[in-house]
């Protein structure tokens, strides 16, 4: 099995140099974990002092693929040596078979390409509001939707006008009107927040940010009959939950749910380009016609290429069987540490939130610790840490992160 370089813990030199550089100009938005990553292969990353760590973040599911797949890096090589970027002013030979692979997978008929999780958001946003002016008639700039507390759908004003994390909210208001935030997980929440100008519900079907969050079983069963009964739409950000991390395509299929409107992002774009979209019927997207919407960027031929790939290595559905597969290696791993510093374990697929006992230490300080033993994890509130490793480890790499994880609960007792 491969192995983390034990007794180099310490910041060396050029850690150091990195650091301060990053320290001086880099924008302090993040507050990294002090490691400096310079090589990756699958699931394991390089720093710059030849220190290998098991990555078990995987870019927030962005590298569910794990680090340079050697068929996502095929496509974008041969892609690169051809033409990378037009503008959407052209057409270009991958953007429609890209469109039609994506759409084919979602069993949906089109596709809107952007770049990031928050801009294809935004998107969903605006066309679920001209959706509702256009085909349900409702009166001008009265349009709303309902989201969810403890939501992360990312960070831009409109989003965080709705998010419930004060870090994300204070200091950037005035905020934008026309949400509706109700509690995660409460069906009749959702209906007493839907009125006759409500256009959708806007979901994920865990909450990736909050900490693994999964709903009560039947949730989004519930929600979806009651988008069908309301006449809104529903709409999935799928961006981090989506595209193999639960064990299967979707996290909505878990459920046998098909939502109005995919949001997807991360994975989309294998660890390589940044590659989002919103994807649904012809009905929805229909509503968007020139000038209404656009991207310089978005479906530029190397992103539709690296996507299309994306979609092929889906289509066997090797991914989410691994990923069911390894998931109960996962949770009962994690479960044997239940009243030994763990209070809670939230598991679905290869991905786990996992509260640590706070008297013990907080996410952060396990973080640093599992740094300390060649794992990279990530907190994310208070005591808790998520774990969502690329669908390309290994079971004895998974056994060995949760003997890791005992080991460094063990220390602190």
């Amino acid at each position: 099995m491969a192995g983390h370089s034990r007794g180099k813990h310490s910041p060396a030199p050029r850690t150091e140099t990195h650091l301060h550089l990053a320290d001086r100009f880099v924008a302090h938005n993040y507050y990294p974990l002090p490691v400096v990553i310079a090589e990756a292969e699958g699931a394991w990353v390089t720093d710059v002092d030849g220190n290998r760590y098991l990555d078990c973040l995987a870019g927030y599911s962005a590298l569910n693929f794990g680090h340079r797949h050697p068929d996502l890096l095929r496509a974008a090589g041969d892609q690169l040596e051809r033409v990378t970027l037009t503008s959407r002013a052209f057409h270009n030979d991958q953007l429609g078979p890209f469109c039609r692979d994506l759409a084919q997978l979602c069993g949906m008929d089109r596709v809107l390409p952007m770049n990031t999780g928050a801009e294809a958001v935004e998107s969903a946003i605006k066309v679920a509001r001209k959706w509702g002016y256009d085909l349900k008639g409702l009166p001008t700039n009265e349009a709303n939707l309902v989201v969810a507390a403890g939501n992360f759908h990312g960070r831009t004003t409109s989003i965080v006008s709705f998010s419930t994390d004060p870090l994300a909210r204070e200091g950037f208001g005035p905020f934008t009107p026309g949400f509706r935030i109700v509690a995660y997980g409460d069906v009749d929440a959702i209906r007493g927040a839907i009125d006759a100008n409500t256009v959708g519900v806007l979901l994920e079907p865990i909450q990736g940010e909050a900490g693994v969050i999964i709903p009560p079983p039947g949730y989004l069963r519930a929600v979806r009959e009651l988008c069908t009964a309301s006449d809104v739409l529903l709409i999935a950000d799928e961006i981090q939950s989506g595209l193999g991390r639960t064990g299967t395509t979707f996290a909505c299929e878990l459920e046998g749910v098909v939502p109005d409107v995919y949001v997807l992002g991360k994975a989309l774009g294998g660890g390589i380009v940044p590659v989002s979209a919103v994807v649904s019927s012809d009905a929805v997207l229909g509503v968007l016609h020139p000038g209404n919407h656009g991207s310089t960027f978005g479906g530029n031929p190397l992103a539709a290429a690296v996507g299309r790939a994306v979609v092929a290595l889906l289509s066997t559905g090797e991914f989410q069987k691994r990923a069911r597969e390894l998931a109960g290696v996962l949770e009962s791993g994690l479960r044997q540490y239940l009243g030994a510093g763990l209070v809670d374990v939230r598991v679905q697929g290869l991905w786990a939130g996992v509260d640590i006992d706070p008297t013990l230490m907080s996410g952060r300080e396990m973080s640093e610790r599992m740094l300390a033993k060649g794992v990279l994890i990530k907190d994310t509130h208070g005591s808790t840490i998520r774990l969502a490793p690329p669908l390309v480890i290994e079971e004895a790499d998974l056994a060995w992160l949760i003997e890791r994880l005992g080991t460094v609960l063990a220390e602190a007792r």
